[in-house]
């Protein structure tokens, strides 16, 4: 079956980095777009990035510049480089696939 773990999550000062990593298996990996969505509580789950088979990458506006999404086939696994980070971007960041979501990871900036 699809499975998605997220990890890298944490707490951080404002301007400080994270770097996410999403592990997937159970599906051919390299066939599928990927992408990063974040949710805060009370609010609904916006995409953060994304990024196709042959590795484009697409980002909300409120990321750009600040955050890098890649994907390593050979590992199944997709990251999101966090920089600069503002305490507006704390939130549960979850991995997901057309055909699979993770449970997530926190993210807190303070």
């Amino acid at each position: 079956h699809v499975q998605l773990v997220e990890s890298g999550g944490g707490s951080v000062q404002a301007g400080g980095s994270l770097r996410l990593s999403c592990s997937a298996s159970g599906y051919t990996h390299d066939r599928y777009c990927m992408a990063w969505f974040r949710q805060i509580p009370g609010q609904k789950r916006e995409a953060v990035a994304t990024i196709d088979t042959d590795g484009m990458a697409t980002y909300r506006d409120s990321v750009k510049g600040r955050s890098t999404i890649s994907r390593d086939n050979a590992k199944n696994t997709v990251y999101l480089q966090m920089n600069s980070l503002k305490s507006e971007d704390t939130a549960l960041y979850y991995c997901a696939t057309q055909i699979g979501l993770g449970q997530g990871t926190q993210v807190t900036v303070s």
